[in-house]
């Protein structure tokens, strides 16, 4: 039996990472890293639940809780999440070189692992013949964007650790 799985898509891969890319502007640097591990919670939702916060971060928890309900869903269990993140990790990295391609991303930036918008014009048309997302897609875009994009990819609290999909006891 075959089964999609859009994990394993490229040109999903592409799709998820310009809903990202279209929440910032012109000149905007984000890491590769941390625009993976975006990825990953837009694919698998559920796993939002699993990282870590701190005990001040109740509001945070709270619109976890409300907005993006936890499902059943047996297509978007993972066991385990280090494994299929660097399995989806080609994917990711051949769509941000085909978004760089397309001259939405710089391409100089991007061989220093950071990502950096250059056109807004093209990313926008892009965005406007896609279709419409779910209210939970949404969500954890919004969540992802606005407080796990301030928080540090690096150190103790940062969102490497928190996460627990890449190593980062060895950060500086």
């Amino acid at each position: 039996m075959i089964v999609y799985n859009q994990a394993f898509d490229l040109y999903h891969t592409i799709f998820r990472f310009l809903q990202f890319l279209n929440k910032f502007e012109n000149g905007s640097l984000i890491e590769v890293e941390r625009l993976r591990i975006w990825d990953f919670y837009l694919l698998f939702p559920n796993k939002t639940h699993d990282i870590r916060l701190k005990q001040n971060e109740g509001d945070i928890r709270k619109i976890r809780r409300e907005y993006i309900k936890y499902s059943d869903n047996p297509y978007e269990r993972v066991t385990e999440d280090r494994k299929i993140f660097e399995k989806i990790k080609p994917y990711q990295l051949a769509a941000l070189n085909c978004i760089a391609s397309y001259g939405i991303i710089d391409k100089a930036s991007l061989n220093q692992q950071r990502v950096s918008i250059i056109n807004k014009e093209i990313l926008t048309q892009f965005i406007n013949n896609f279709d419409k997302l779910s209210p939970k897609e949404l969500n954890v875009i919004a969540l992802m964007t606005s407080h796990f994009n301030q928080m540090s990819l690096f150190g103790t609290d940062g969102l490497k650790d928190r996460t627990k999909l890449m190593e980062s006891r060895y950060d500086a």
